[in-house]
């Protein structure tokens, strides 16, 4: 199974720090202008998922969550979540820690696109 999103040992370590100071936490990467565009780590209480969300996967156990429009355009890519020194968005959880989460992307080979879409057809079936 190809994933759609994973993350950077970098990125795996601050989750886990997130988690152990938070407890559950989730992952949305939308395209408003308030958050650069930017995956934000929120509280489960914090954000409320819609029927335009899409559910990319899971990152240690931390589901991970896009906008449809964004998922629309970046739907030919994976996404890599990985962190990098600064000041990341107001609203995400690791804010305060000096650290900034940062979604890079790769195109989908067209194998692996090829077997994405075979994936998505048997989740329909």
């Amino acid at each position: 199974m190809i994933e759609r999103v994973i993350a950077t040992p970098a990125a795996l370590e601050l989750i886990a720090q997130l988690k152990a100071e938070h407890g559950d936490i989730m992952f949305h990467q939308s395209g408003g202008c308030c958050d650069n565009s930017a995956a934000n780590c929120y509280l489960p209480t914090d954000l409320t998922i819609g029927a335009y969300d899409v559910k990319l996967g899971e990152l240690d156990g931390v589901p991970f969550y896009i906008g449809k429009l964004q998922y629309d355009y970046w739907k030919h890519t994976q996404l890599i979540l990985d962190v990098i020194d600064g000041q990341g968005g107001t609203f995400s959880l690791e804010g305060s820690t000096g650290k900034a989460f940062h979604t890079r992307s790769r195109l989908f080979t067209e194998e692996e696109w090829a077997q994405i879409e075979t994936q998505v057809i048997a989740d329909l079936a």
